[in-house]
């Protein structure tokens, strides 16, 4: 499938009038995978491109031209990796932890360990009765059967799932759970009169979002719509573990506060702050925010049209929606990781060696992102047009199913390393409270209103918890 179609078949989806698609140039293999990894975040930046490109057409703006190269496509999945504070490449924890890896189980089958957060790894370490080593770990895992190990991480609210293929996926509960489902659901779930957006120069000017994310799919959401001008606030607990290189690539165009929703003052805080917002991104474990009265229907009910997005591992239905989830666990999951496997040791002459492999790139964080930043500009134009409340779903395993429903491309074609060169045009420098930042910018182009991050990544809790901007906007009689 071309970029095109799959930017029609989300365009169809969104339950939105057909958009002149972007003019998508190059296609797919660019990374080492036969999976049609740019192209998938091709259609999906330029989805969320289109829209908002219409609701400024809406809001007095011109009709634009947008296109996008789906080499630059290619390399916004790894995003993270151009990332460089005063020349210097930032380290990321998990890239040699022991608790973060495929190992081999005592039936024969893989697992896909992620032990989370660093402060988190002693749980997992202490579940297997493991030191903190990869050989240690390697052993414990052998004296486990694969599934009962899998139960285990799950009933100790850990991350961690069974490699296994996509048929097999397909057969459990939760494979069945997403399988009639596309990789962005848009539910209408209140009734609000139609959204009055004024003139402005950017399509999201005076748009204002709640960041309630951390670590790449949920904050790619938010880093996206920023591009577009929207005002995102970030809002996450002093207390809770983050990741500063993931925090420097996906915090651009944002403010950062701190609030910490056990605490009743800080909880009605962000109620106020939600009356005055449009969108609300929620990429915690399904149901964590719902326990401190954060809802769909909640907010719905003292926002009225507010935009409530979900970002989940697994989905928000199903017996697995409230399992904790990575980029790594999705793929073993669904069956990524078994054929990259396979389409390695098959280009090696060595098939019958074959151990599962993730792809190499953050393929479904981001392209995760993207659809929810598509998700989320969605159902701000159908507001506009028809009114209402929206909740927008996605999933990094709704986006694995969505992947392997665009086919591969001929083993014999993907190159033997991805090709990223020449694209010097997109990568931009700016000064940080924490040092000069080299990152790689926007990759879409806009002919009037081209994206960019009008702020650089914040220092985490150095902003008020306020909105910046007035409200602007007015509701049809």
């Amino acid at each position: 499938m071309s970029p095109r179609k799959a930017f029609e078949y989300l365009n169809r989806i969104a339950g939105i009038a057909p958009l002149t698609p972007p003019a998508f140039e190059g296609a797919d293999p660019v990374l080492v995978t036969p999976f049609r990894a740019a192209e998938a975040a091709s259609a999906a930046l330029g989805m969320s491109a289109a829209i908002a490109a219409e609701i400024w057409r809406l809001r007095g703006g011109d009709k634009q031209t947008i296109s996008l190269d789906v080499r630059a496509a290619a390399a916004s999945l790894l995003s993270y990796s151009y990332v460089r504070r005063d020349g210097q490449a930032l380290p990321r924890p998990s890239a040699d932890a022991p608790t973060v890896g495929l190992y081999r189980c005592g039936d024969g089958r893989w697992i896909q360990l992620h032990g989370g957060f660093p402060r988190q790894w002693p749980r997992t370490l202490d579940l297997l009765n493991a030191a903190h080593t990869r050989e240690s770990v390697a052993q414990a895992c052998a004296k486990w059967n694969a599934f009962a190990l899998e139960d285990a991480i799950a009933f100790m609210g850990l991350s961690g799932a069974v490699v296994r293929g996509r048929e097999e996926w397909a057969e459990t509960a939760q494979g069945r759970a997403l399988a009639a489902r596309p990789p962005v659901v848009l539910k209408k779930i209140a009734e609000a009169p139609p959204l009055r957006l004024g003139e402005a120069a950017e399509p999201l000017s005076n748009v204002r979002v709640l960041d309630l994310t951390r670590v790449l799919a949920g904050p790619a959401c938010g880093r996206t719509l920023a591009s577009y001008g929207a005002e995102v606030l970030n809002l996450r607990a002093e207390r809770l573990d983050t990741i500063e290189l993931f925090d420097l690539d996906t915090g651009h165009g944002k403010r950062c506060a701190y609030l910490d929703l056990i605490k009743p003052a800080d909880a009605e805080q962000l109620r106020q702050l939600a009356r005055d917002a449009h969108i609300f991104v929620d990429s915690y474990r399904p149901g964590a925010l719902a326990k401190l009265g954060f809802t769909p229907a909640a907010l719905a009910h003292i926002c009225r049209g507010i935009t409530y997005v979900s970002v989940a591992c697994y989905g928000n239905e199903g017996p697995w929606s409230g399992r904790r989830g990575w980029e790594q666990v999705a793929q073993a999951a669904t069956g990524l990781a078994l054929e990259q496997g396979q389409f390695t040791a098959a280009r090696r002459g060595r098939e019958r060696e074959a151990a599962p492999e993730l792809i190499p790139a953050a393929v479904l964080d981001y392209t995760t992102g993207y659809l929810a930043a598509a998700g989320a500009a969605a159902a701000l134009l159908r507001r506009i047009r028809e009114g209402g409340s929206w909740h927008v779903q996605v999933s990094l395993s709704a986006t694995a199913m969505w992947l392997q429903s665009l086919g591969k491309v001929e083993p014999g074609l993907v190159p033997a390393q991805a090709d990223l060169s020449g694209l010097d045009a997109y990568l931009r420098s700016c000064d940080t409270a924490q040092g000069r930042l080299d990152f790689l910018g926007p990759v879409i182009k806009m002919s009037k209103t081209a994206p960019v991050w009008q702020c650089p990544p914040p220092l985490p809790g150095a902003d008020r918890a306020q909105w910046q901007n007035a409200r602007e906007e007015m509701h049809a009689a």
